[in-house]
């Protein structure tokens, strides 16, 4: 019998759709606009730095408009006619400088890149950018997601200016902590949204309440226990998991098993899996994270499943396909999102426009 968790990009062809227009910013591998067109909106363009994300959006979404370019460089192309009538304009800035994980304030203004290949920017000036190219296009609605850190110590003044800008802008922005795990992604992943709206559209305080069942590690995995010679090799365990893992309760961190065995306080990114919660945060460093029941790393397919991509999403290498997914939006996250936004904001103001 199928996983009931599993899902194909062949599924989103079978989604009615409302025709609701959204460019993706900053898109990665998609994850974002996997999630609006599983709530049925059409996702005509979209833009990252990375040529990597790029073959591998192009490669699986097939989109009608793609920029491969810096955010910034947008506010000064010609852009096509149908971007300035969006519904909704997305993007994921690039959020390290804000994570509780990374240096924070140490890192606030200076150069940055993710990976080779890519240009230098100021990895907080981005969120900003996209502002601009807001103000440019003027979309109904605007959608930012970043991580749970901007809500915690001196970022909160960040989020504060962001607020401001998009008021200042003409739009009414709410500010959302949602939890991945609450809305049918086997990870549990804290991720801010900003969602506004242009002030001269009439529309309610949007509620994003997510309460679904909470889908576990073991049942998001169930059938994918069977390891090829392939995934034998690739999940091979590094020394740290070899060392701590035997040491270390499902559904912990190595920490303290280090503890115990050295007296030093660390690993404490690094984690043991349980069968029956959903994921800790999938990040980029996928070494990091290891099997419940075996001292190994996980299959590209169990990183796949719990961060709720399509089993059937082409990835180049196992390494770049797990980076990919630590970078992105959960797409069932997404598509929570989404579809509140279209039943709360957009289907009320088609009504509207189609009764006059």
């Amino acid at each position: 019998m199928a996983n009931k968790h599993a899902w194909l990009l062949a599924d989103i062809d079978k989604k009615k759709t409302h025709k609701s227009t959204v460019m993706s910013t900053f898109s990665c591998g998609g994850g974002s606009t996997m999630g609006y067109k599983l709530a049925g909106y059409d996702v005509i363009c979209a833009n990252d730095i990375d040529p990597e994300m790029a073959w591998h959006y192009k490669k699986n979404h097939n989109p009608k408009h793609y920029f491969l370019c810096p955010i910034k460089d947008l506010l000064k192309k010609d852009l096509p006619s149908d971007l300035y009538n969006l519904d909704i304009l997305d993007g994921s800035p690039p959020c390290s400088t804000f994570s509780i994980a990374g240096n924070r304030e140490k890192d606030w203004g200076k150069l940055k890149h993710f990976r080779e290949g890519q240009q230098e920017q100021v990895l907080d000036d981005l969120f900003f950018d996209f502002l601009a190219l807001a103000d440019k296009l003027q979309p109904k609605i605007i959608v930012a997601e970043n991580v749970k850190g901007m809500l915690i110590g001196n970022a909160k003044g960040y989020t504060k200016k962001v607020v401001e800008t998009l008021k200042e802008m003409g739009y009414r922005p709410q500010v959302f902590l949602l939890d991945a795990s609450l809305c049918n992604v086997p990870q549990k992943r804290q991720r801010v949204f900003f969602c506004a709206i242009k002030n001269t559209i009439e529309a309610p305080i949007l509620k994003l309440n997510p309460n679904s069942k909470v889908v576990t590690c073991g049942e998001a995995c169930l059938d994918l226990q069977n390891l090829t010679d392939e995934e034998i090799v690739e999940t091979k365990p590094n020394g740290t998991i070899l060392k701590y893992w035997h040491l270390t309760k499902k559904g912990r961190d190595f920490s303290e098993a280090c503890k115990k065995l050295t007296g030093k306080d660390s690993n404490f990114s690094v984690n043991r899996l349980s069968d029956l919660k959903p994921s800790c945060t999938l990040t980029t460093k996928w070494g990091c994270i290891s099997h419940w029941d075996t001292p190994r790393t996980l299959t590209l397919r169990e990183y796949t499943r719990l961060s709720s991509y399509p089993d059937d999403y082409v990835f180049k290498t196992h390494q770049i396909g797990k980076y990919l997914m630590g970078m992105s939006v959960p797409p069932k996250l997404m598509e929570y999102v989404a579809s509140e936004i279209y039943t709360q904001w957009l289907n009320p103001l088609k009504l509207e426009e189609t009764s006059k």
